[in-house]
């Protein structure tokens, strides 16, 4: 097949021999035997030029993928060797990628030493678009696309939780219901992000979608939240992961609200149809027993 597409490519038995540091008699006799197993003539000899027949072009759009994936097959076999070495290339939305890869990369980096991992953190939907255009193997997040070609996977569990600041009238208050919080100046997450995704979910269909919460800000990124809150900018639901540290130093203070769940999860999310290198299944394996 190599051979039959260097030909088409050269338009010489000659010149394709010559690449392939065969003889042109060799080369005649593969290109014989090949028409004679089809019973077809892939070539037309015009001379000095040579030209692929019907029957030759579409057998070279085969050879292609047939060369193709002989080339991906041994690159697979030639990574399996090599399993413990390679690029892992990752992304994640905040939440994994700030408060839960850090430690699991830093444990499988350990076991793995040869590997050379890269992470890029963007927000949930930026993250699932880098899985579909390559830029990542292997994704964590904590919202999903509606995209047919991505597979999801739970790996970890999260809560989001009601903060406010220590001085807030709320603070002595174990529970608010939903409605008292259509009244408080609100801090949100960026669109895209998996908490602003759950969050919106969740309290839709107890009529306050995302219009109906006096929203002053919406910031990038958690800590930038976690500071606007800590200076009585407003109130936010966050990850229980980013405020964990200021609710346990007392800068934060929790409050249930009422009649919501406000439980996710978090998820890896991978190509159905693209190759997994094993490099990428020993880090999900090494993820789902740390998670």
């Amino acid at each position: 097949m190599e051979l039959f597409c260097r030909i088409a490519d050269c338009k010489s038995f000659s010149r394709a021999a010559e690449s392939l540091s065969l003889t042109q008699p060799t080369a005649s006799g593969h290109i014989k035997n090949l028409e004679e197993e089809l019973g077809v003539r892939v070539f037309d000899r015009l001379g000095r030029e040579v030209l692929l027949t019907e029957a030759g072009k579409i057998l070279y759009d085969f050879a292609l993928r047939i060369i193709a994936l002989r080339q991906e097959s041994l690159d697979a076999m030639r990574e399996f060797a090599g399993a413990d070495r390679g690029a892992l290339r990752l992304g994640a939305s905040s939440i994994p990628g700030d408060y839960l890869l850090p430690r699991v990369l830093g444990e499988f980096k350990k076991s793995h030493p040869e590997t050379q991992i890269s992470l890029k953190i963007e927000d949930s939907e930026i993250i699932s678009q880098m899985v579909l255009d390559g830029v990542v193997e292997l994704g964590v997040v904590g919202a999903k696309l509606n995209e047919s070609r991505l597979v999801y996977e739970v790996i970890a569990k999260d809560e989001l939780v009601l903060v406010v600041p220590p001085d807030h009238p709320w603070a002595g208050r174990p529970s608010v219901s939903v409605r008292e919080l259509k009244g408080q100046p609100f801090l949100h997450r960026e669109e895209g992000s998996g908490t602003r995704r759950t969050l919106e979910e969740r309290l839709s269909p107890l009529e306050l979608g995302p219009g109906m919460l006096t929203t002053v800000a919406e910031l990038g990124s958690n800590e930038g939240i976690r500071e606007a809150v800590k200076a009585g900018m407003g109130v936010s639901i966050l990850s229980r992961l980013a405020v964990r540290s200021d609710l346990e130093a007392g800068l934060l203070k929790e409050i249930l609200l009422e009649g919501v769940n406000l439980g996710r999860d978090i998820y890896t999310v991978g190509h159905k149809a693209r190759y997994t290198t094993p490099i990428c299944k020993r880090f999900k394996e090494f993820l789902r027993k740390r998670s």
